[in-house]
């Protein structure tokens, strides 16, 4: 698949990234770590190429902060808990809560006139025809016949990952109009990792480890959590089967009640309890724990003297911004749309923004057809359904047990052999039908297709022909909509005078779009532009985002490829995909 840069990023890449003038050694490198007594995951050679790719000299250097930040940071500690009247850098809490404006709201991309003139009336008929088209998208037996893309199954919960980063509607409603523009969202539309790092240290304390009182005080660390051991799982590496340990610290941090085991609520203590709703995101999200230990340790080692906790955020956002853009983004939009959203969208820093439904409600929803039925977990699980995935991250299966802990080498290109990499199904109009009747939910809440379809026809979404015209593109013609689809679903389409083929819901328009253009290897015209102009509107909105960083931003740490960074450079450089 194409993966071809912009003039910018190309300018990007011809800079190299940064070497120490007098490189660190192993065996030095192993004296910090002992000294430190730390142990970190990975090949020593990485963690070597890590700290020499840092300066050691601290753009945040701890010794010239403001005499009452140095005294408010190891008050914060929990053995001693001052926050009251404390004073930290404001790099400790997420960007857009220091400017944002207009932010706080879901809104429209589209305009008022393209959607007035294209999208389907909200009546009982066509909700019902919506109900009936959603309730064909998950038939059983069709998601055997549609076959796997080329994608590493991964990046379907790196996307689930990345939209608990950036949305969450808790407000709006299925049964009655709604306004977008109403609607509060409750995430920061920012790549800035807030459901991570929560609101920072200083008001978030119970997500963080705080270093000693002998240690640098910035030294803080985000909590994992602990295994409920039930035997060897995980990664096995190069030894395959008999590699695989009895994880002990692969999960999330849970609500624990010592004092009386039975009130253990196991909750997981995260920036945002979604990440906990399946077994492959809940292991992502610890992943992305231990991406910032990892940093913090190598910072440390180094010998950097600063604001550890504000530098390791920073490497650690923009080395996962980029690998959103130049990884996940130009492997579903394809390296064109990415490329033209850099070049064209104009954002300045701390403008307007209004996180656009077209986007959140429908064009980004793609990854829900590209769940598997079935998923390689590990050298244990070689065939599990998606049942079982949502199952082991619930009681009584709480903590994660040991032998269930997920092998990332079978979900990213890592080079670490498995016996199956799982690939992601084709982005099409077919839906797993595991996720069709998901866990805790009943009646329309439990059908994902339906409700997918009535929040579009509740917000008033303009139709994908709608879209495409607003676009200045071509709209896919009938031919094209209805290609290869069962009598069933084609009868639903041509219902009501065929009124689904003249305003087709622009969900299902773009699930269409990608399997006619590309097959489902990828999104066609209209979702690659909604999608690629929205992050990237974005990223060029924030001003601590990598695209705004005052030299420009290549990364330093281990990869595959010098100066690029992808998400499997990140699981593999977290320490998770060795035992």
């Amino acid at each position: 698949m194409a993966t071809g840069k912009t003039s910018s990023t190309k300018a990007l890449s011809k800079r190299k990234p940064f070497r120490r003038r007098v490189p660190m050694t192993a065996e030095q490198l192993q004296q910090a770590f002992s000294k430190l007594e730390v142990k970190p995951r990975g090949s020593l050679q990485m963690l070597l190429d890590a700290v020499n790719g840092f300066e050691p000299k601290s753009r945040e250097p701890f010794a010239k902060l403001p005499p009452e930040v140095k005294a408010s940071v190891p008050a914060l500690a929990p053995a001693l808990k001052r926050f009251h009247g404390a004073k930290v850098q404001l790099g400790w809490f997420p960007g857009p809560a220091r400017a944002s404006p207009c932010a706080d709201k879901f809104g429209y991309l589209s305009s008022p006139r393209v959607r007035a003139a294209t999208r389907l009336p909200f009546d009982a008929a066509h909700r019902n025809l919506l109900d009936q088209l959603g309730d064909l998208m998950g038939d059983t037996g069709r998601e055997a016949a549609i076959g796997d893309s080329t994608l590493p199954a991964g990046f379907t919960y790196v996307g689930q990952f990345v939209d608990h980063d950036i949305t969450l509607d808790v407000s709006s409603s299925l049964n009655a109009p709604t306004d977008a523009n109403t609607v509060p969202n409750m995430r920061s539309p920012a790549l800035d990792l807030d459901s991570v790092y929560g609101r920072g240290p200083a008001l978030d304390p119970f997500l963080y480890v705080f270093p000693s009182l002998s240690g640098n005080p910035t030294a803080i660390k985000l909590a994992l959590g602990s295994n409920r051991n039930t035997g060897p799982g995980g990664p096995g590496g190069n030894a395959g089967f008999g590699g695989m340990q009895a994880q002990t610290d692969f999960d999330v941090p849970r609500m624990h009640n010592p004092a009386n085991p039975s009130q253990h609520t196991l909750t997981a203590v995260i920036g945002d309890p979604r990440n906990d709703e399946n077994l492959i995101v809940s292991q992502f999200h610890h992943t992305m724990l231990r991406f910032h230990n990892q940093v913090v340790d190598v910072l440390l080692a180094g010998g950097s003297s600063g604001d550890l906790f504000v530098e390791a955020k920073r490497i650690v956002t923009h080395h996962y911004q980029w690998a959103v853009v130049n990884d996940y983004l130009r492997r579903i939009c394809g390296a064109p749309a990415v490329n033209a959203a850099l070049t064209t969208v104009v954002a300045p820093v701390g403008s307007p923004f209004r996180m656009p439904v077209e986007f959140a409600v429908a064009a980004y929803r793609f990854g829900h057809s590209q769940v598997r039925e079935n998923y390689w977990l590990n050298f244990n699980f070689p065939n599990q359904p998606m049942a079982a995935v949502f199952n082991f991250i619930r009681p009584p299966n709480l903590p994660v047990l040991s032998k269930w802990v997920i092998d990332f080498n079978a979900f990213f290109d890592t080079g670490v052999p498995v016996p199956v990499n799982n690939k992601a199904r084709k982005i099409d109009s077919v839906l797993a039908p595991a996720i069709e009747s998901l866990p805790g939910f009943t009646g329309l809440l439990a059908v994902l297709a339906q409700r997918n379809l009535r929040r579009g026809l509740a917000l008033g979404l303009p139709s994908g022909q709608g879209m495409a015209k607003f676009f200045g593109l071509a709209p896919l013609t009938v031919a094209q909509l209805t290609n290869g689809l069962p009598a069933n679903e084609v009868a639903v389409l041509n219902a009501n005078g065929g009124v689904l083929l003249k305003k087709t819901p622009l969900w299902y328009y773009v699930l269409r779009e990608a399997a006619e253009f590309h097959g489902g290897e990828q999104l066609g015209p209209v979702g690659a532009r909604i999608v690629a102009e929205t992050f990237v509107r974005m990223l060029r909105r924030d001003g601590g985002s990598f695209l705004n960083a005052a030299v420009p931003f290549v990364p330093s740490l281990p990869s595959t490829t010098p100066g690029d960074f992808t998400f499997a450079d990140l699981v593999i450089f977290a320490g998770v995909t060795q035992p």
